[in-house]
């Protein structure tokens, strides 16, 4: 879930201007003793604006203090990310509580599915997750539902409020029924993110992950979690290729997701292609260039035909958090392509313009060129494809 922001002009109000005291005073301090003392000021501040629904505040105060640089924004962004996704729940013996997402990467010629979960295929999940990801104490309370990043939380408040609903249920290990009502429809993506979503509730201070018991680590849990998780996700995503990332708190998995969505969906868009078209990888030539509004925002790579300028398909490469010009993200667009067998690519390195299609709004894309192209499907092949090229 990536943090970076673009300044514009607000009108400072008092929580405003406490929330900017208190981060930048965390950012100075120089103890770890000092450290608690703002911390706590700073939590204290978050919860009431979470609690009366102030997602304005919280953003503009973020928006001021990227645009002003410097760590304090850092130390907000944590802040405001940590009050949203855990809870300390006043029980005997007082119970930590956290918000967690467990995403999957899929791709598929057909809809990738999204929706209710069924109680067996919860069971099993249940199983897997206390089994491979979290530690032995850990209870643990699942959604029984698939999200898409569509119907995701909105907004740091409708976060903290999943939270707060969850803590009870993973206090007593029960699972959670979504109420699918109002929920917004899924986009049909070539290739696209979803999501398992449920709490964990521990004694406080013990072992929330595998990872942090003394025989567990991070990758046998990630290669665990792949192994037997697949398997216990797979009747949910038929017919799709499905890669598992590692289950972590709420807003660091969806950063992940992020992170890795981006050389997925170059990888699926090339299988995609060899599959639909009946060609090899080294048929294909790769066009990339980047976009601009104010600043540079994404690159977007126009897939064609070695020999013809007509673009087949086309991918966003979205730039993530503090990246930027200074970035060298062409050289990692590239070997993603060539580790999927592209020989042919192309680097355009003028600005091209944020430019959709007038009739269905998708991207344009960069054919060899430099002109900005609708992304079509030969005819014989259209008619199969999904409507939409993530």
């Amino acid at each position: 879930m990536k943090r970076n922001r673009f300044s514009r002009r607000t009108k400072q109000n008092p929580a405003t201007e406490e929330l900017t005291r208190l981060a930048g005073s965390l950012a100075q301090s120089s103890s770890r003793i000092e450290d608690a003392f703002w911390l706590k000021r700073l939590a204290a501040a978050v919860d009431c604006l979470l609690e009366d629904d102030d997602d304005a505040t919280l953003n503009d105060t973020l928006d001021q203090l990227y645009a002003a640089g410097g760590r304090a924004y850092d130390e907000l962004a944590d802040m405001v990310e940590s009050c949203c996704e855990s809870h300390r729940l006043d029980t005997t013996p007082p119970q930590d509580v956290v918000l967690f997402a467990a995403p999957l990467l899929s791709w598929s010629r057909f809809v990738i599915p999204s929706g209710p979960i069924a109680s067996d295929q919860m069971a099993t999940l249940r199983v897997q997750l206390q089994a491979h990801v979290f530690a032995a104490d850990v209870k643990i309370s699942l959604v029984d539902y698939l999200w898409s990043p569509d119907q995701l939380p909105q907004g740091y408040t409708e976060t903290a409020k999943l939270t707060d609903r969850l803590a009870n249920a993973a206090l007593h290990g029960r699972d959670t029924h979504l109420d699918t009502q109002g929920l917004p429809e899924t986009t049909n993506f070539l290739s696209d993110t979803r999501y398992l979503i449920g709490a964990v509730a521990v004694p406080h201070g013990a072992p929330i992950f595998r990872w942090q018991e003394e025989d567990g680590s991070r990758a046998e849990a990630l290669k665990q979690w792949r192994a037997q998780g697949g398997e216990a996700l797979r009747p949910l995503l038929p017919a799709c290729a499905v890669d598992l990332l590692l289950p972590q708190p709420y807003h660091a998995a969806a950063r992940e997701a992020d992170r890795a969505s981006r050389p997925y969906s170059l990888q699926a868009a090339i299988a995609f292609l060899q599959t639909t078209l009946n060609i090899a990888a080294n048929n294909l030539r790769a066009v990339l260039a980047p976009y601009y509004d104010r600043q540079l925002e994404e690159f977007r790579i126009g897939f064609t035909l070695t020999g013809s300028t007509d673009v087949v398909h086309g991918v966003v490469w979205p730039l993530l958090e503090a990246e930027d010009e200074a970035a060298d993200l062409p050289s990692q667009i590239e070997t993603v392509l060539r580790e999927a067998g592209m020989n042919e690519i192309v680097t355009l390195d003028h600005r091209f313009p944020m430019e959709y299609c007038d009739d269905c709004g998708t991207p344009l894309y960069p054919n060899p060129d430099g002109e900005p192209s609708h992304a079509e499907l030969p005819e014989e092949q259209a008619e199969a494809a999904p409507r939409h090229l993530h």
